[in-house]
């Protein structure tokens, strides 16, 4: 398991589709990951540090864990599947749960916890990105710096992952 940094998410065009980025924290490779638009609102407004008057999904779960007592101790991308990524929601107690990657990062960055890839997943999606294109991180995490959570239209229904 590699240990990965969020680094954001970025609209595709002209499909205005959400990809959320991951880096490996020990590593050149990036891990995307397209997402639905509820879920990209929803870590980007986490990212933003915005907090929403009533809780979000995500928030509510965090809040439900809490209140049952349990420690969310990381969350592991752990597969890829017919171009459908996997994760797993792992626990106090042993516990696991399978997520979505969107859901599993949205919550992680709640609660502060890492997020980890599998290897055959980094090796299968993994991309690395060249020095000569390091101005295009830059440029994706100048982009964060100016996306609101509207821009995702939250209302529209989210597309599946993979």
């Amino acid at each position: 398991m590699s240990e990965m940094q969020l680094v954001g998410i970025r609209v595709e065009q002209p499909q205005n589709q959400p990809v959320l980025l991951l880096r490996e924290s020990d590593g050149e490779r990036f891990l995307p990951i397209w997402i639905g638009q509820n879920e990209a609102a929803a870590i980007a407004l986490e990212q933003q540090g915005i907090a929403p008057a009533r809780p979000l999904t995500h928030d509510l779960i965090k809040d439900i864990v809490d209140a049952l007592g349990r420690t969310l101790l990381e969350v592991r991308i752990v597969d890829l599947r017919e171009g459908t990524f996997y994760a797993d929601l792992v626990f106090d107690g042993d516990v696991t749960v399978s997520a979505r990657p969107s859901d599993a990062v949205a919550l992680a960055i709640r609660v502060d916890v890492p997020i980890l890839s599998d290897e055959s997943v980094l090796e299968e999606a993994g991309l690395v990105i060249p020095d000569e294109r390091e101005d295009e991180v830059e440029k994706f995490k100048e982009f964060l710096d100016s996306v609101s959570p509207e821009d995702f239209n939250p209302g529209e229904a989210g597309g599946s992952e993979g």
